[in-house]
């Protein structure tokens, strides 16, 4: 049995982050390992380094972004409540979630669609241009792809890493066909934290970069 290592607190995530470096067995451009190591941090999954994909200057254009004082949407309260929103407020920033809004419900039960719809909807109207950090709903990636074809939002980033069976591989080739800046784990692999931990990395990166 391999002998337990005497590590503190303060630095397991250190030592976890350097344990990741030792096992990948893949090349990671410099700009997008911290990103998919935290990812794989939250996850434990080293395929993220072979499925996660980038659209061109995706990186550059989100961490601008934030530097600009972007909003984070999420498509569930767990994703909102894993991203760090007191760094992300040093920019002026702030992370919503809208799919317990009771406008939200009540549209979803008229217009006979998911709850994440109906919040993709909603931001819609919201007249900002957010990232967007999709990790359960395929629906919510699927209608971002509507109201950008529409004409009616045009996000400075797509977070797009739902997890599931139905529509989720589909969703996440929608969002790659588009000219908009996006982050997608091809597959069916993902998940609210796997969201939250991309729109971390992305808000620490922009911390230690500050302009």
């Amino acid at each position: 049995m391999k002998k337990l290592e005497i590590v503190l607190p303060k630095d397991i995530e250190k030592r976890s982050f350097e344990i990741i470096e030792s096992e990948l067995t893949i090349p990671i451009d410099d700009e997008k390992k911290p990103i998919i190591k935290r990812v794989i941090h939250t996850t434990a999954d080293f395929s993220y380094a072979e499925t996660m994909v980038f659209s061109d200057g995706a990186i550059e254009k989100a961490l601008a972004a934030i530097h600009r004082g972007v909003d984070i949407i999420t498509d569930t309260n767990m994703g909102r409540a894993g991203i760090n929103k007191m760094v992300l407020s040093k920019f002026g920033g702030e992370v919503f979630c809208y799919m317990a809004d009771e406008d939200v419900a009540k549209a979803a039960k008229e217009n006979g669609t998911t709850r994440a719809v109906a919040s993709m909807n909603k931001a819609a109207t919201k007249g900002k241009n957010c990232i967007f950090a999709i990790g359960n709903a395929p629906t919510a990636l699927i209608r971002l792809y509507e109201l950008i074809k529409e004409g009616k939002i045009m996000p400075q980033l797509i977070i797009g890493v739902p997890v599931g069976f139905v529509n989720v591989v589909e969703s996440k080739e929608l969002i790659m066909s588009l000219e908009v800046p996006y982050i997608v784990a091809r597959g069916r692999k993902g998940g609210s934290n796997v969201a939250a931990a991309i729109a971390n990395a992305l808000i620490y990166t922009a911390d230690k970069t500050k302009v």
